[in-house]
């Protein structure tokens, strides 16, 4: 079992109101385009898109400490794979609902919604991503500038 497959099933043990499905297929996407030197901090799983109706596109998103990761296996062949680099995200937004919740990531180019996610796992994964996305824009501050110090 690999690291991002150990990361999902912590995650959905604790949450299981999250809708995910095969989530070993996903896992697989993910660790085949892993780099070397990339660990996996966190990771977490949900629908892709804010369809309320759609229960079966499932996605998994994987913080590494160089960038997120989103990726899907689909069921006949092939597989899809996003790359969000620190430099390109923009904000994140976190929305309640009855039942369940959705993390909606803004980059430079998309938004990537990620919903059907259990409401009590919401602010772990913003904390997350959060968290890990400000350490690694830490990087890419040029040494020296005003607005660091202050």
């Amino acid at each position: 079992m690999g690291p991002v497959l150990k990361e999902l099933r912590k995650f959905k043990k604790k949450y299981p109101l999250t809708v995910a499905w095969r989530l070993q297929k996903h896992a697989e996407v993910v660790e085949k385009h892993l780099n070397p030197d990339e660990e996996v901090i966190y990771a977490f799983a949900g629908q892709k898109g804010d369809n309320y109706y759609d229960f079966f596109s499932t996605n998994i998103v994987v913080l590494t400490n160089q960038r997120i990761l989103i990726g899907r296996s689909r069921v006949i062949a092939g597989y899809s794979l996003d790359s969000v680099m620190p430099y390109m995200f923009n904000d994140l937004n976190v929305r309640s609902g009855i039942f369940w919740g959705k993390i909606c990531i803004d980059t430079a180019k998309e938004e990537i919604t990620v919903s059907k996610l259990d409401n009590l796992s919401l602010s772990e994964v913003e904390t997350a991503i959060s968290e890990n996305m400000r350490k690694m824009k830490l990087r890419y501050v040029p040494k020296g500038n005003k607005d660091e110090e202050k």
